[in-house]
């Protein structure tokens, strides 16, 4: 059996591969959602939110803490009707709290 040792970039795998491809589309469209919403969330909070994976119709945002989440809950339908507005079927955002490994008691 002779192999071929070539090196590749993640993005040339991910291109050689459907299920690799796939999912770097949908990391893609998630971060296109991501900044589809800045203009709507507070800028102090940008930071805070990262784009986190599309599940179907369910997106999730993955958030520094539990303050950014209580924000978000209030924006919640503005942020889905633009979503929806610029094309994404959207029927719900997931939040998700990342904790910090450096937290107390882990």
């Amino acid at each position: 059996m002779i192999r071929n040792h070539r090196s590749v970039t993640a993005l040339q795998a991910a291109h050689e591969s459907p299920t690799l491809a796939h999912l770097a589309g949908l990391a893609d469209e998630s971060s296109a959602r991501l900044k589809s919403i800045h203009g709507l969330v507070p800028k102090s909070l940008l930071g805070s939110i990262k784009a986190g994976p599309i599940d179907g119709t369910v997106w999730c945002l993955i958030l520094e803490n539990n303050a950014v989440a209580a924000k978000l809950r209030q924006l919640m339908p503005a942020l889905q009707a633009h979503l929806r507005s610029k094309g994404w079927e959207v029927t719900s955002i997931r939040l998700k709290v990342q904790m910090s490994s450096s937290s107390p008691g882990r």
